[in-house]
C-alpha cells in the first residue's frame, strides 16, 4: 500500500508524528509520500514534534508539482492530511491546487481514493462547515481532531492516538487501536 501523509500549518503536529509512526509500523504500508507545507514545518518546530526518518518515507517539497503524488497514474492508495488547516480545506474544496498538498488531495478525489482530513480548528465558521460538507460530498472523510475519552487515556499521547487511529482506519490502514465495548 502506498500512502500520502500531508502536514499543513494547523496546530496539532502530534497527529502528524503519530500518523507517520503508525504508518511506518503498519506492515501493509510499503511507501509513504510525505509532504509538509512551510507553515506545517514551522508549527511542528514550535510544538516540538518531528517526523521520524524511515526508508519507507519519501519526502517531497510542497512546491514539487512534478512528483508522483501529483498524478493519478502513480496510484497512491490513500491520503491523510494531519493536521489539516482550514485554508487547505477551503482550497481543496474549491478545486484550487496551488501546492502539492492541494493537488495530491485533488487527485485522490478525482480518482475516488480515500482522502482523510484531520481538521484542527475550533469553533467552525459557516464557511468551514460548507467547505467540509463539500469535501464530504466529493468523497473525503473529515475527522475532527476531537479525541475520545472512552479508553480513559492516561496521557496526551494516548488521547491524541484516539484521533490518529480513527484517521488511519478511515484510510484503510489497520493498526492496533482501542475498541469501545461499553463496559
Amino acid at each position: 500500500m502506498k500512502v500520502i501523509l500531508a502536514v499543513t500549518g494547523a496546530s496539532g503536529a502530534i497527529y502528524a508524528r503519530q500518523c507517520a509512526c503508525r504508518l511506518i509500523g503498519a506492515p501493509q504500508v510499503e511507501r509513504i509520500a510525505l509532504i509538509v507545507s512551510d507553515n506545517g514545518r514551522r508549527v511542528m518546530e514550535y510544538e516540538g514534534e518531528r517526523i521520524p526518518e524511515s526508508e519507507r518515507i519519501v519526502r517531497y517539497g510542497n512546491n514539487d508539482m512534478f512528483c508522483p503524488a501529483a498524478s493519478g497514474s502513480a496510484r497512491y492508495d490513500a491520503m491523510i492530511i494531519a493536521p489539516a488547516s482550514m485554508g487547505s480545506i477551503g482550497r481543496i474544496a474549491a478545486g484550487v491546487s496551488l501546492s502539492l498538498i492541494e493537488r495530491a488531495a485533488d487527485v485522490m478525489l478525482k480518482e475516488r481514493r480515500p482522502l482523510v482530513c484531520v481538521v484542527r480548528e475550533s469553533p467552525y465558521s459557516a464557511l468551514h462547515l460548507r467547505n467540509m460538507a463539500a469535501l464530504t460530498d466529493a468523497g473525503a472523510v473529515i475527522v475532527p481532531a476531537s479525541p475520545s475519552f472512552y479508553s480513559h487515556p492516561a496521557s496526551i499521547e494516548e488521547l491524541a492516538a484516539t484521533v490518529t487511529e480513527r484517521a488511519l482506519a478511515h484510510a484503510g490502514i489497520e493498526v492496533p487501536h482501542y475498541e469501545f465495548d461499553g463496559k
